[in-house]
């Protein structure tokens, strides 16, 4: 059964006018300056006729049928993983070389300390390398 425009609307009802103009600027129907007026007045309306009148010149919206966002797959996230990991290393090697580099035109017959820089670094690495782990800071995942 159709309400009438006379019947009195719920919040749910404003919601969901809510979410349809949400998706109407999202798909650039309304400006944003439109967006919020009629946003505005949608938790203003008090009868269905009221909350009608916002959306009659704009097409249907059916909530429930738009795609849902795709979660993240297994293979991608592993990819990612190596791709992190083959960063991480490429970093380490370069680091280790640069400091190898600065110990042998300074001191070439001493004591070798790039070992302190990339030896639990290296170690580091290693662990992450056989355990498979994710690298990336938690923001990225």
């Amino acid at each position: 059964m159709a309400a009438a425009p006379e019947m009195r609307a719920s919040d749910g009802d404003r919601d969901r006018v809510a979410a349809e103009l949400r998706e109407h600027a999202a798909q650039g129907r309304l400006t944003m300056e439109e967006f919020n007026e009629r946003l505005e007045l949608v938790y203003q309306g008090r009868t269905f006729g009221d909350l009608r009148k916002l959306t009659v010149d704009l097409p249907s919206i059916d909530l429930t049928s738009l795609p849902a966002p795709q979660p993240k797959t297994p293979a991608r996230r592993d990819d990612a993983v190596r791709q992190g990991l083959r960063v991480a290393w490429a970093s380490w090697a370069s680091v280790v070389a640069v400091c190898t580099v600065v110990y042998l035109l300074t001191d070439p017959g001493g004591y070798y300390w790039p070992m302190w820089v990339g030896g639990p670094w290296g170690a580091i690495l290693l662990v992450s390398t056989i355990f498979g782990l994710d690298m990336r800071p938690e923001k990225d995942r």
